[in-house]
C-alpha cells in the first residue's frame, strides 16, 4: 500500500470523512465493499489505491479508487465518485452539493 500522501494529509482526510461524511462512508461500505448490513463505517486509512473503513467497530474493508491517485487533490473527486456509485447501486438519491 503505497501512498503519495503525508501522514498529516491522511489524518486530515480521515478527520474530514469521519466528521462530515460518516453517512456517505456507510453508503460506500454497504454498496461497494459488499457489506450491506454494516451499521457504522469509520474512515481508517487512505492510500494511492483505496480508502479503508473500519466497520461495526472492528472489521477493516478497503474500497479501491478505480485508479491510482498521485496527489491529495484527487481524493475529493475519487470519494465523490465512490459516493455516487454507491447511491446508484443502492437506489439512493445523492445530495446535490457533491
Amino acid at each position: 500500500m503505497s501512498t503519495p500522501f503525508t501522514p498529516d494529509a491522511v489524518e486530515a482526510i480521515k478527520r474530514h470523512m469521519n466528521d462530515d461524511h460518516a453517512g456517505d462512508s456507510l453508503l460506500i461500505v454497504r454498496a461497494l465493499a459488499g457489506r450491506p448490513s454494516a451499521t457504522t463505517a469509520v474512515t481508517s486509512d487512505v492510500d494511492a489505491e483505496a480508502i479503508e473503513f473500519t466497520i461495526d467497530g472492528g472489521e477493516r474493508v478497503r474500497v479501491p479508487w478505480g485508479e491510482t491517485l498521485t496527489e491529495r487533490a484527487q481524493v475529493r473527486k475519487a470519494v465523490v465518485t465512490l459516493y455516487r456509485r454507491a447511491c446508484a447501486d443502492l437506489g439512493v438519491t445523492p445530495r446535490g452539493e457533491h
